[in-house]
Order: structure tokens, then C-alpha cells, then sequence
């Protein structure tokens, strides 16, 4: 009896845990798509809207053109070629989503892997563009008085 049982867990295929689901506002990301433009804006956070409404000049089309360009030219299970940009304050769209860009932060470029749950970002957010303080021992440059050194 016990040998069956062992038979059947053996047989049985090992099911894997499934993909977690990413939501915005309520609705499944890969949904998000088949948004018209203006139903997308109308989720956004009031910073975004006031910017999509006021409309956006060339630059943040001429990304997500090549993003798309990217993501075609790459196999079904291979990651997108990196697409380099200086647009920092771009608002991450869910077209964006599984791409991969180089985010400028004043010395060089960030490689920044978009995720599902980086929608309605700004890509700038992923690419600190200074050295965050350490604070320790007073430096050359210190006073005195700011130097204090204990006696014992």
C-alpha cells in the first residue's frame, strides 16, 4: 500500500508555484495595453496627468520607438538590446515593461531592468545621479573645532 502511494507522488508531475500578478490601480499590468491612451492617463497619479495632458514633444516617442524596435529584434526568450537615453524624468508606461535602458545620471549609464511594478515611475528614480554620504571622520578640509579628537 505504502509502495503505491510512493508510485503515485513519483508519477504525479511536480506543479511550480505560479507567476505572481502585478496590478496598477486594479487592473493586471499586461491589461494595462489594451488601454486607450486616455483611459491610461486617467490612472496615472496627478503629476503624470497634468504632463500627458499638456502633451509630450518627440524625445519620449522617439524612446518608446526604440524600445518597441528593441523588443522586436529580440528572440522570444532573450532580454532586450539596452536602449541608452538621457530622459531621466520619462514616465514608465507599461509599454516599456520587460525592456531594458541605460538611464544617464551625469557620469554614465544605469542599466535599469523594468519591471511590472515600476509603472508610473520616473526612470530617473532608478538611477541615483549622486554618491549617497557617508558620514564618518571629519575630512581634510574641516576646522578645528569641528576635528574633535578624544584625550583618552
Amino acid at each position: 500500500m505504502a509502495d503505491q502511494e510512493q508510485e503515485q507522488k513519483d508519477q504525479a508531475p511536480v506543479r511550480r508555484g505560479a507567476f505572481r500578478k502585478y496590478y496598477y490601480r486594479g487592473i493586471e499590468v499586461h491589461d494595462l495595453l489594451d488601454l486607450s491612451r486616455r483611459q491610461l492617463v486617467d490612472l496615472f497619479h496627478a503629476r503624470a496627468r497634468r504632463r500627458f495632458t499638456r502633451g509630450l514633444n518627440d524625445k519620449p516617442f522617439g524612446l518608446l520607438k526604440r524600445i518597441r524596435k528593441a523588443k522586436k529584434a529580440a528572440g522570444k526568450h532573450e532580454k532586450p538590446a539596452i536602449v541608452k537615453t538621457h530622459l531621466r524624468n520619462m514616465i514608465i508606461v507599461p509599454e516599456m515593461v520587460a525592456s531594458q535602458v541605460g538611464v544617464y545620471n551625469g557620469q554614465g549609464y544605469i542599466l535599469v531592468e523594468i519591471k511590472p511594478d515600476m509603472v508610473g515611475h520616473y526612470l530617473g528614480e532608478f538611477s541615483v545621479s549622486y554618491k549617497p554620504v557617508r558620514h564618518g571622520r571629519p575630512g581634510i578640509g574641516a576646522t578645528n573645532s569641528s576635528r574633535f579628537i578624544p584625550l583618552k
